[in-house]
């Protein structure tokens, strides 16, 4: 095959190629359940109870076959009928011929009116949500199954062998019901009413049985007509009502009723509801003992790992003083070590800093005397400018009394007193003749 101008695969036989075609048509809601609408022409009725013909409108055609028993024929149709069917399309590989598989066909006057109110029930459920509304989880393993079916019927034999078989003993209670005709609505609803009684712990606790946890509503195939009880307001409302689980399990794989639609779980047939609910015994057996199996392993591995921890908790234990003694000493040695070297740093440190306090004070000495030799210059000089004996270099003289006191003003002289000189090189003695005061002088 090609896809545009590449080569995608290499070629596929006929018959492999039309029955792929076959299985997607099969396969695709669209194409099952449909209702259609057409005149009949071509009407033939075979021995074998098959009837073939061919369903018509002014824009096309398409060929039709009702297989033998599949659905009951009204007397009036025939040539020329219109006819309202509901079919499913398939493909007949060996001719390559699409055909429609009649589930039912009906005058148009008689089964259009019961398909529009089929259609009208379906719209008001979807407008009131109740098509997309959280489904009710189904038990894993079920104690108590009410199955509400025909009693006798093929499909209660199916579901009563198939549950015994996957679960010997398992709980169920039939509760019996018409399953087609004007009766059948009816009984349906008080059969899903009755075994949602028999859920109440109360009763079930008194009749000493476990309580209802799922009901199964089914019955066996049939024409579309057969199974219109499942598709009225009633039933529907009844399953949606219902606190207990529902499957519903009518008719064929390719009947999809209103009651299929607000189901906890659809079956495609009665036997397909048991074998979705109930699990086989001895694969469940097999899974718990793969679970114990597990269990124990597990147990084993958690014993095992117990044990090695207390073994090496205990190895610790006896260890422990030798090695607290251990631990001990190396703590000591440690902290003798690091104050050792604290108190090295701390002497280094201190040192140091001795050392740079030496040095400032050893610096401010000597400026300090430094100074104050400056300052003993500076006073030693003005000493030695101010000694007496410099001044009488100069020429000058001291005059003192004969008692050593020294006379520096005229009022401390008398005329004819004695005083002493003292002169640069000694001394002289002399005698006061005449005493001149400068005028203004120490006034």
């Amino acid at each position: 095959m090609r896809t545009g101008s590449e080569l995608t695969t290499g070629p596929i036989p006929v018959g492999q190629f039309v029955n792929l075609i076959r299985t997607t048509v099969r396969n695709d809601s669209l194409f099952q359940n449909q209702v259609i609408k057409g005149e009949i022409t071509q009407w033939k009725s075979y021995p074998s109870g098959h009837t073939y013909f061919t369903l018509r409108d002014s824009d096309g055609q398409i060929s039709a076959v009702i297989w033998q028993g599949r659905c009951s024929i009204d007397s009036s149709i025939g040539e020329g009928s219109v006819v309202v069917v509901i079919a499913n399309l398939d493909l007949y590989a060996k001719s390559g011929r699409i055909q429609l598989i009649v589930n039912r066909i009906e005058p148009i006057n008689k089964l259009g009116v019961l398909e529009e109110q089929r259609k009208q029930l379906i719209e008001l459920l979807r407008s009131e949500g109740m098509l997309d509304r959280p489904r009710k989880a189904l038990p894993s393993i079920p104690k108590h199954i009410a199955i509400i079916t025909g009693v006798g019927s093929a499909a209660l034999a199916d579901m009563n062998r198939l549950a015994e078989n996957r679960w010997p003993g398992i709980r169920r209670t039939v509760i019996g019901v018409t399953v087609q005709g004007n009766l059948a609505p009816n009984e349906i609803v008080r059969g899903i009413l009755a075994a949602g009684k028999l859920a109440d712990f109360d009763l079930a606790r008194r009749l000493n049985q476990p309580p209802v946890d799922v009901i199964i509503v089914g019955r066996g195939g049939g024409s579309p007509e057969d199974l219109w009880a499942f598709n009225l307001e009633p039933v529907v409302r009844a399953i949606i009502a219902s606190g207990v689980p529902v499957i519903s399990a009518v008719g064929h794989e390719s009947d999809m009723l209103v009651a299929d639609l607000v189901a906890d779980m659809r079956a495609s047939t009665p036997s397909n509801a048991i074998e979705r609910l109930v699990p086989e015994f001895d694969q469940h057996q097999m899974m718990i003992l793969n679970f114990e199996l597990r269990i124990t392993d597990a147990t084993t591995r958690m014993f095992v790992d117990w044990r090695n921890n207390l073994r090496l908790l205990q190895s610790r234990l006896l260890n422990a003083p030798l090695q607290g003694v251990y631990n001990a000493n190396q703590q000591i040695t440690d902290l003798s070590n690091r104050l050792t070297t604290a108190i090295i740093n701390k002497f280094g440190q201190s040192k140091q800093k001795l050392a740079s306090l030496g040095n400032i004070m050893m610096l401010s000495a000597q400026q300090s005397i430094a100074a104050e030799k400056t300052k003993l210059a500076v006073f030693a000089s003005a000493l030695n400018s101010a000694h007496p004996n410099n001044v009488l270099q100069r020429g000058y003289s001291m005059i003192s009394d004969e008692n050593g006191q020294i006379i520096s003003r005229t009022d401390d002289l008398d005329e004819g007193q004695n005083i002493i000189l003292a002169l640069a090189d000694g001394t002289a003695k002399a005698t006061v003749e005449e005493i001149t005061k400068e005028s203004g002088k120490n006034e």
